[in-house]
């Protein structure tokens, strides 16, 4: 496979990644009131402890999109 198609693959992986990702937080930072009683049918969270989840969890999708999308764009073009 050509180092090209990776790079460009890491690239778009990246990007729609990134989209997924302030997709979440908009709707979390715009709509938190009805996400949380949404979410409240189903699990009876405090606020407090719903918003820490959700900070939680988009950190660690942050974080995987570093390691597994921009690291290996990253490397593959530092290496062509």
């Amino acid at each position: 496979m050509k180092i090209e198609l990776l790079s460009d693959f890491f690239l778009w992986c990246t990007v729609i990644n990134y989209g997924v990702l302030l997709l979440w937080a908009s709707v979390f930072i715009t709509a938190h009131d009805w996400v949380h009683r949404l979410h409240g049918r189903w699990f009876h969270l405090p606020a407090e402890q719903f918003d820490a989840i959700h900070y939680a969890g988009m950190a660690i999708y942050k974080i995987g999109i570093f390691l597994f999308c921009l690291a290996p764009y990253l490397a593959l073009l530092i290496a062509s």
